[in-house]
């Protein structure tokens, strides 16, 4: 596999990930690189990780999710360690260091009603810092009505940290912070953007960027995405009662650096 990288991220497109807290980068994997992850899904679709889940919310379809999967497939493991995503992150976030917390399947079948509620990522995961960012990588056509992600701009920068939002139990998370607003009754007061991507377009935005998205109304297609969770070197670990477990317990002391076999320092 060729994972040189295909351009350099520029000034401009750090600016932006910086001022909106989303970036949408357009070709930065190629065709074969895609061809791989599609069809990586497609086994852990047949055979799914222990990590995995059904978070379809009622309704039609399936919307599911498997993380870690890099621990079970040496393709993503060789794209974890290999190709641009870490590259992509340390530019943006201007890190010299870069740690992968996890990756991550999302694929919302054809036909799929359930809708990714309005969240933020960071106060799912026990880590404390502000060099969090996620990478989205399409691995299909993504278009409003099969379920392209829709961002709130600027809400890296509201200064506040949200309880996190059980996709399926609801009950999950108990961290004693505030609710997430009512975005959707926000459209006049906010700012949004969605993006329609092309397999290999990417979009990149930060750990606290609000953002949700739409079920997948289409008839056949698939809405597949390969994501990878980069940290920065401003990030610790941060453990937390009742938030997303990760693999196992890295025993890392509380304040320390991510440095483990689970969390690999990738760039240096």
């Amino acid at each position: 596999m060729n994972f040189e990288p295909i351009r350099g991220i520029s000034a401009e497109e750090i600016r932006t990930f910086e001022d909106n807290g989303i970036v949408c980068l357009r070709q930065l994997f190629d065709a074969q690189t895609v061809a791989m992850l599609a069809e990586v899904a497609e086994r852990d679709l047949a055979a799914p990780t222990r990590m995995s889940g059904d978070v379809t919310r009622g309704g039609r379809g399936r919307f599911f999710s498997d993380t870690f999967v890099w621990t079970h497939f040496a393709e993503l493991h060789d794209f974890v360690t290999r190709s641009p995503a870490a590259d992509i992150a340390a530019a943006l976030m201007r890190s010299r260091k870069i740690n992968l917390l996890f990756d991550q399947f999302l694929i919302k079948d054809p036909g799929t009603t359930t809708p990714t509620l309005w969240h933020h990522d960071a106060p799912y995961w026990p880590v404390a810092g502000t060099q969090i960012c996620t990478l989205w990588l399409a691995l299909d056509a993504v278009r409003e009505e099969s379920g392209a992600v829709e961002y709130v701009v600027g809400s890296h920068r509201w200064g506040q940290r949200f309880k996190a939002v059980a996709f399926k139990d609801d009950n999950l998370y108990k961290e004693d912070l505030p609710p997430i607003p009512d975005i959707a009754s926000m459209r006049e007061q906010l700012k949004f953007v969605q993006f329609e991507l092309e397999p290999g377009d990417c979009t990149v935005h930060h750990g606290l960027t609000v953002h949700g998205a739409p079920g997948n109304s289409t008839s056949s297609r698939k809405r597949r995405a390969y994501v990878t969770r980069w940290m920065g070197e401003d990030v610790t670990w941060n453990p937390r009662p009742s938030i997303q477990p990760m693999l196992y317990d890295p025993d890392i002391r509380a304040g320390g650096p991510l440095d483990c076999d689970l969390f690999p320092v990738v760039r240096a």
